[in-house]
């Protein structure tokens, strides 16, 4: 084993036609790793070969690498690079090996079911999908979507009623909607296109960086709305305001609410999201200055919005 890189089984050369490399990131969360590793392994379609990039190899996760049984790479990053740059690290190695369809997934989720990788894989391959992701719902309750997804006009917070819905006619795929790094599969040829993850963005909105580049390009993809990946509840961190008919993102922690606003503030200047960003100020003035009635909240979160708006990448203090 080389001091960058431990395999187990790793291929030599290109792998088959079809391979599907799996690529998560992880950061001092091994008991976590264990189960999406688990569920990996026990997917009916084969894993070809597995790539876990270790954000904090001071607590390796090695051992749960080589114990998953699977052949993986453990990769580790000295320096934290986030979750868009260890997605974009894996996703080059994955490429570099001769990947097929790349498969990601944080550490803190797994498969919601055998089936998951098997499904995703095959509405992609039949309607030409250039990524299909699966329904991410709640780890603690699997009825309950981690985060809620609309479908039409409307917006909805459980499995049930999301499978319910008219919405496009579509009793299988939610087009143009797609949760990217908990479960969601993509062709090699739609990361041609779209890159990979932006490493300035560290954590948080990186995600959505991504998805605005597919939607720019015009491929296709969505939500595969009968495989599940399931994933700790997301929504705590949208407040309510005007008795609910609008939200705005506020995490309690101080160290996410700095990626968070200042990666807004960038996102909300990039093509395709300038029209949203129009809404960001009075949204987040009513709901600093009226809902929570805090001026210095609202000054630091125009502050970090600018930021990001002017592409000053520091990270958090």
């Amino acid at each position: 084993m080389s001091e960058l890189a431990g395999e187990r089984s790793a291929p030599r050369g290109q792998l088959p036609p079809g391979s599907v490399v799996a690529v998560v990131v992880t950061r001092h969360r091994s008991a976590m790793l264990v189960d999406s590793l688990a569920a990996m392994a026990k997917q009916t379609h084969p894993i070809a070969h597995l790539i876990v990039v270790d954000n904090g190899p001071d607590q390796p996760a090695r051992d749960v690498v080589e114990a998953c049984g699977l052949p993986a790479t453990w990769l580790p990053s000295w320096r934290n690079l986030g979750g868009a740059g260890g997605f974009a690290l894996g996703i080059l190695q994955a490429l570099a090996m001769g990947a097929d369809w790349v498969w990601l997934g944080d550490d803190d989720g797994h498969a919601g079911g055998e089936d998951a990788l098997a499904t995703c894989l095959d509405l992609a391959e039949r309607r030409g999908l250039a990524a299909v992701s699966p329904v991410v719902a709640d780890l603690a309750e699997p009825d309950r979507l981690a985060f809620p997804l609309r479908r039409g006009l409307t917006w909805h917070r459980t499995r049930t009623a999301l499978l319910a819905a008219d919405g496009e006619g579509d009793a299988e795929l939610l087009p143009g909607i797609a949760s990217f790094f908990n479960g969601a599969l993509f062709r090699a040829s739609t990361l041609d296109v779209i890159g990979v993850p932006d490493l300035r963005l560290f954590v948080r909105g990186d995600e959505v960086e991504m998805h605005r580049r597919l939607v720019r390009s015009g491929l296709p993809f969505g939500t595969a709305l009968h495989a599940t990946y399931l994933h700790p509840y997301g929504s705590d961190e949208f407040k309510p305001m005007l008795g609910g008919r609008l939200h705005a993102q506020d995490p309690g922690d101080a160290t996410k609410r700095y990626y968070t606003y200042r990666n807004r503030g960038y996102l909300m200047s990039q093509p395709g999201m300038r029209k949203i960003g129009m809404l960001e100020l009075p949204r987040f003035a009513w709901y600093f200055l009226v809902t929570r009635k805090d001026p210095r909240a609202f000054l630091t979160w125009l502050k970090l919005l600018n930021q990001g708006r002017a592409e000053q990448f520091h990270r958090a203090p």
